[in-house]
């Protein structure tokens, strides 16, 4: 009878020896998953992801309005001392690869995010650029994300992100206010006759004689609400910014001028040279808001959705009279900038 007995524990402990393994090899699997990323990549991931890092703003601003607490640190310091959380404010700048930026591979690598997320910025082979990130991230998955700077294109890396977080409600909130306010402009927009526009200068630079033409990203609020772009230039691929004269500014002489400068913004009404602009001499100067993120370019990403009936409010009061900006960009900060607003901050923003 201790014989069967011991047969029998000997044999429990074989079958508890060969089973063992296997229920660590599934444990290992739920901590992980493959997706594929949007330039067609399959990558193994964390199945949970805690902590983020994006190589570029455009899609560090949308991880912020989804997931706020996965953000490991911010690619520029500026802009962000204003109407942010404390905590949110006292993320770290790690710098990225956009524009004429070079990040460091070590302070990313330092920081240990689960994933890195590189965004097409429109400046070359998106698949390419990944597979470096890749090589010098080692084992830290770079997944691609692409289309992040179309202004009537966000739909599919807010539902990537919204996915990829595991933060669809919070993609569905944003993508339902993003289409909400392109209902409201694209429609009246459309019906505008062209003798009617009104014609536009996006003044960039210090000096405002840095602009972005018709094709541009960093320019398509003006004609998504019925604008018309008056600057007649060539595109600069990447980050934009043609340099032209006062001599073309004066002939194009625009009825608005949106500057993306708050230093030209104070000077142009006292400068001379402006002076004899219709948009100056009509007091329709406006400058961009600014804090926490631009609402209209720099970057041209999901910050300027709130941006797009503030640009058809400044352009055509009368055939936007129903959009109503304060309940709009109340929602829109307390949603996805996680502040609410009071009545002077939204001033501050609106009336510089």
């Amino acid at each position: 009878m201790k014989l069967k007995n011991l047969l029998l524990i000997f044999i429990l402990l074989l079958l508890l020896v060969q089973v063992l393994p296997v229920t660590g090899l599934q444990a290992s699997n739920a901590e992980n998953r493959t997706i594929t990323d949007m330039v067609g990549r399959s990558i193994e991931i964390p199945t949970q992801i805690n902590h983020v890092l994006s190589t570029a703003p455009p899609t560090t601003m949308t991880i912020y309005m989804l997931a706020p607490d996965t953000l490991l640190g911010l690619n520029s310091a500026s802009n962000t001392t204003k109407f942010m959380d404390q905590k949110y404010r006292d993320l770290p700048n790690v710098g990225g690869w956009y524009g004429t930026s070079t990040g460091n591979y070590e302070t990313f690598i330092s920081l240990k995010p689960d994933v890195v997320i590189e965004p097409d910025l429109g400046t070359g082979d998106l698949s390419k650029t990944i597979l470096e990130r890749q090589e010098k991230f080692s084992e830290i998955p770079v997944i691609g994300i692409m289309d992040a700077r179309n202004i009537t294109g966000y739909d599919p890396s807010i539902q990537f992100l919204g996915s990829l977080l595991n933060k669809e409600s919070e993609s569905k909130s944003l993508l339902e206010f993003y289409h909400r306010v392109l209902s409201l402009v694209q429609n009246k927009a459309s019906s505008i006759p062209d003798d009617k526009k009104v014609t536009v200068y996006y003044a960039e630079g210090p000096k405002g004689l840095k602009t972005d033409p018709v094709g541009s990203s960093h320019s398509e609020l003006i004609e998504l609400v019925g604008g018309k772009n008056i600057a007649d230039c060539n595109i600069t691929p990447g980050m934009g910014m043609t340099e032209v004269s006062m001599e073309q500014v004066l002939s194009w002489n625009p009825d608005v001028i949106i500057v993306g400068d708050p230093g030209f913004y104070k000077s142009v009404y006292s400068d001379p040279i402006w002076a004899n602009i219709k948009a100056v001499q009509n007091k329709r100067v406006y400058l961009v808001p600014q804090a926490p993120f631009p609402w209209f370019d720099r970057p041209p990403g999901v910050n300027r959705i709130i941006g797009i009936p503030w640009v058809a409010k400044i352009l055509y009061p009368d055939v936007y009279s129903d959009i109503d900006i304060t309940s709009l960009a109340k929602e829109f900060y307390s949603k996805f900038y996680h502040y609410d607003l009071s009545d002077s901050d939204l001033t501050s923003i609106l009336n510089p």
